[in-house]
């Protein structure tokens, strides 16, 4: 079994609420990719936290149609990869187990719930300077290295 990779440093003495999130790498035309500006200027992938009573799927569904008004088929599973945070935002400490999947068939429904965000498409090289967070950055590549074994 593949080991999970850990981005970010575990801070001692201070305690983590863990938040489990789920993630998508979601195409355009099969080449650009989306990324989601938060107001604090931080580029993620789209996704975030699941919620009690939510599987993979269903959170992944959910955030997609918050933050980007569109759903997709919910494609291959990239794996996990584990991140240590501190936000100031919220001033807490947080362990983010992220599940990373790739989508197909995006349809955009209409506006984003969520209105506060930027929605931003670039290449995947692009995308890897711009993401905030380690593990966003991991599930990029992991997404890259597949499409290169499937060429």
């Amino acid at each position: 079994m593949k080991e999970i990779p850990v981005f970010g440093e575990k801070v001692e003495g201070k305690s983590y609420q863990a938040r489990y999130g789920v993630y998508a790498i979601v195409t355009k035309s099969g080449s650009d990719i989306c990324l989601v500006q938060a107001p604090n200027g931080a580029f993620l992938l789209p996704g975030g936290e699941i919620e009690p009573g939510e599987n993979h799927e269903l959170a992944l569904k959910r955030e997609l149609l918050e933050e980007l008004g569109a759903t997709a088929r919910i494609g291959a599973y990239l794996g996990q990869a584990d991140e240590y945070f501190y936000s100031s935002h919220r001033n807490k400490y947080f362990y983010n187990p992220a599940y990373l999947y790739e989508t197909q068939e995006l349809r955009i429904e209409g506006a984003p719930l969520e209105d506060f965000n930027t929605i931003f498409w670039c290449s995947p090289q692009e995308a890897l300077q711009k993401l905030k967070r380690g593990s966003h950055r991991w599930g990029v590549q992991e997404w890259l290295n597949k499409q290169q074994n499937t060429i």
